[in-house]
């Protein structure tokens, strides 16, 4: 008996050019099962362009415990406000940025910008060559030199505090792949080329460092940009450089290793760190703040100085200095490489995650589309977004660019769950043999450890112990 479901019509929506040139849904009055087939069909063939591109943001990290902007904006400030002798002029520097509207009427600008007038403010004040002593705020505000330094300081490490995420509990051995962390079965999919192929890049604005986790407890190697282990060093190099092992002797030859790609973090991450006008990598424990993203403002304020006052400075975007750092390195070269990644032909650059909120890298994709050879797709969970409208008009700038969202009527009951991060890593991107062969490998490793237990516990208990 057929199952009546395959009947229904899709939940979700393709938009993009179709065979005639105008915008249209690709999947519209299609079945479930047939819209679905089709959708899958399509993502596989891209996947399979020579050049993959991955750009992902914020909207990967939300059901880990991410934040968006908007949100982290608010938690960091509103912990900050609250911190026990907070100078008078911080706290109406924060005021200021908390109104709802511009006090000179004019538009408000993003947090990312607006931190980073902060530390342009800070640089011109403090810095031993500089002509200034300081600058002019709007407002009431006039923060002395220091006290705008140390606000700094605590925005990174607020930021640090909130985005230290860690991949959500899941028990592997029982794990489907339709049910794991999204995180890994997105990268195991990715990965997941012929050989043949050139190696994906994987760009990120997030601070986090879910994707690193993943990608360790898969066993993908990849390039972040950094050498060395103990103390690593940013090194741009390193992403011009592959990893393969020996093949046959008598083959004369080498094969390149599959489960790897090329890692790029755009605006940072919490476990980059500024030494000596240097910057480093090293991964902290994380455990520490998982309570505290829990507290309300008062009480992550109670424990603020206990937890963050020996990170070191945080290297990213917002506490970097943009007369400094993101006009040489590491920012500038980072930026580079995604838009040189772009130009490259037979490109497929897929988005998930972002609101093309960054001026900066929207630019660089816009300018982007104009590279013939270029596919885009971006997954929106927000029918009623503003991106699916920009999407439309990039019609003007290419004709390959496409959305995938869901139906309005498939949003209301299940809102921001179907062409999200996870539902597009788990259920939309094709299936590959080895997420399947990784769980049945976690599966056969509990069964001996427990075999193992039993074994050694059953021992134990029938050993008599003379006293």
């Amino acid at each position: 008996m057929a199952d009546d479901s395959n009947d229904d019509l899709t939940e979700y929506q393709l938009i993009g050019p179709s065979d005639d040139g105008k915008i249209n849904d690709l999947l519209a009055t299609m079945s479930a099962r047939d819209s679905r087939q089709r959708l899958q069909a399509l993502i596989a063939e891209w996947l399979r362009m020579e050049n993959l591109v991955v750009l992902t943001g914020a909207g990967t990290s939300v059901t880990a415990g991410g934040k968006t902007m908007a949100n982290l904006e608010n938690d960091v400030l509103g912990t900050i406000k609250t911190l026990s002798g907070l100078p008078p002029n911080i706290g109406a520097v924060i005021d200021m940025r908390c109104s709802p509207t511009s006090t000179d009427g004019t538009k408000k600008i993003g947090f990312e910008d607006w931190l980073s007038y902060l530390a342009n403010a800070s640089f011109i004040g403090s810095a031993p060559a500089s002509p200034f002593s300081g600058v002019q705020w709007r407002g009431t505000a006039n923060p002395a030199q220091e006290e705008l330094s140390s606000f700094i300081v605590n925005i990174g490490r607020a930021i640090f505090a909130e985005c230290a995420l860690t991949l959500p509990d899941s028990e592997l051995s029982n794990a489907t792949p339709s049910k794991i962390p999204p995180h890994l079965a997105f990268l195991a999919k990715l990965v997941a080329r012929d050989s043949n192929l050139g190696r994906a890049h994987l760009f990120t604005l997030n601070y986090d460092t879910l994707f690193e986790q993943a990608l360790e407890l898969l066993g993908i190697q990849y390039f972040d940009g950094f050498t060395g282990r103990a103390d690593a060093r940013f090194d741009p190099s390193v992403y011009g450089l592959d990893i393969y092992y020996p093949g046959e002797v008598s083959e004369g030859r080498v094969r390149r290793f599959d489960r790897f790609l090329h890692f790029y973090k755009l605006h940072g991450s919490i476990h980059w760190q500024v030494r000596d006008d240097e910057l480093r990598a090293r991964h902290p424990d994380l455990s520490d703040f998982i309570e505290y993203r829990r507290l309300d403002n008062a009480g992550k304020a109670a424990k603020f100085e206990e937890l963050t006052n020996d990170l070191p400075t945080v290297g990213i975007l917002p506490t970097a200095n943009k007369f400094t750092q993101t006009l040489t390195m590491p920012f500038a070269h980072l930026l580079r490489s995604f838009q040189i990644r772009l130009s490259a032909p037979q490109t497929f650059l897929l988005v998930l995650g972002y609101g093309f909120g960054d001026d900066h890298v929207t630019r660089i994709i816009e300018t982007a589309l104009m590279n013939p050879s270029l596919v885009m797709l971006v997954v929106e969970p927000n029918p009623k977004s503003g991106t699916i409208d920009r999407v439309r008009r990039y019609k003007e700038l290419g004709k390959r660019a496409f959305v995938l969202t869901p139906t309005e009527q498939a949003f209301n009951p299940k809102t921001y769950e179907l062409a999200s991060f996870d539902d597009f890593a788990n259920s939309i991107m094709p299936d590959v043999q080895w997420l399947d062969d990784f769980l049945r490998l976690r599966r056969f490793e509990k069964q001996i450890q427990a075999s193992q237990r039993d074994k050694r516990d059953g021992t134990e208990d029938g050993v008599e112990v003379d006293k």
